[in-house]
């Protein structure tokens, strides 16, 4: 309830200027990926998913997928499992498939679906294994850049992806809410990072927008320093960023999902920071955003789009 007349004034200027945006993308599908850190805190999380909420009830087709690699270590950690990430992606072996399982599937996924409940969102949870949603193979060693070889055991690359089973969901006003978890042809359980999955669906389905959500503000220019945040950029500028070494750690598998995902067919994919408030629905309704936007090539954005929040 409105306490003032301010509050109204600012409340129905902000549904004026949200107007255009909601005529522009009502009935198109948005994935939205956020990572497993947000699920760390509660109020956090339901932040999140009351913004999320807000574009499912404006006609918005949301598919949610999410990540939970903090949840996977601390409870690794709990019953001795070693964690070993190298290069932002997790070395999964028989223990720790297991307990990817129970968090992703079970902890993660649950808590999500409890909050949708609360907010009367009618969402359902889904995995990669689910009707064949995603379809992968066993990664085969890889050789790294300093000689090592590593293999990644029972980790995931998609083959392809069933967007059917996504979108019978979302033709019935249903919210998809997806863990990354998926499984090879013989039914193996198979670990795929959060954001590859994402990308994969963005590119099936066709969507408009593919958003991740992270702890970092954006992609940076410089590591560690928030002031150098890139605002907008492209497939070329993304190369150059990884070639000077900006992007580092979770960063790169990011970064190829981004790229994944452009190619893919997806028009704009933008990196955003779960800790800022209302950050996904500033990037949606708002030219200026919070985060960066990246696109196939900069001559692809409007004036408006390249304008810089202060």
């Amino acid at each position: 309830m409105m306490s003032s007349k301010a509050e109204q004034t600012i409340a129905v200027r902000a549904l004026r200027n949200a107007a255009p945006y909601i005529r522009m993308y009502k009935g198109k599908v948005f994935v939205i990926k956020a990572g497993g850190g947000v699920f760390g805190d509660v109020e956090m999380t339901r932040q999140l998913i009351e913004q999320v909420a807000i574009l499912h009830q404006v006609g918005i087709r949301v598919v949610l997928v999410h990540g939970g690699g903090p949840q996977l270590t601390e409870l690794a950690d709990a019953l001795g499992v070693p964690t070993r990430i190298v290069q932002g992606r997790r070395v999964t072996d028989q223990r720790s498939i297991e307990v990817t399982a129970m968090v992703l599937n079970g902890l993660i996924n649950t808590r999500i679906l409890a909050i949708c409940r609360d907010l009367n969102i009618e969402a359902v949870g889904v995995s990669g294994v689910d009707a064949g949603l995603v379809r992968a193979h066993r990664r085969p060693p890889v050789r790294m850049d300093d000689g090592e070889t590593v293999d990644f055991g029972f980790v995931g690359d998609i083959d392809s992806v069933d967007a059917g089973v996504v979108s019978k969901l979302l033709d019935n006003g249903l919210m998809p809410v997806v863990s990354p978890l998926s499984a090879d042809q013989n039914g193996t359980l198979l670990n795929i990072n959060a954001d590859t999955v994402a990308a994969a669906l963005g590119s099936a389905l066709n969507a408009e927008k593919l958003m991740l959500c992270t702890g970092a503000p954006g992609i940076l220019e410089q590591l560690d320093d928030p002031s150098t945040l890139i605002s907008y950029t492209d497939l070329h500028g993304l190369k150059r960023l990884r070639e000077s070494r900006a992007l580092a750690d979770g960063m790169l598998p990011k970064a190829r999902a981004i790229e994944d995902a452009i190619r893919g067919g997806v028009r704009r994919v933008h990196v955003i920071s779960y800790k800022t408030p209302n950050s996904v629905l500033a990037e949606v309704f708002t030219n200026e955003g919070t985060g960066t936007l990246i696109v196939a090539d900069l001559n692809a954005l409007s004036p408006a789009e390249q304008q810089v929040p202060q």
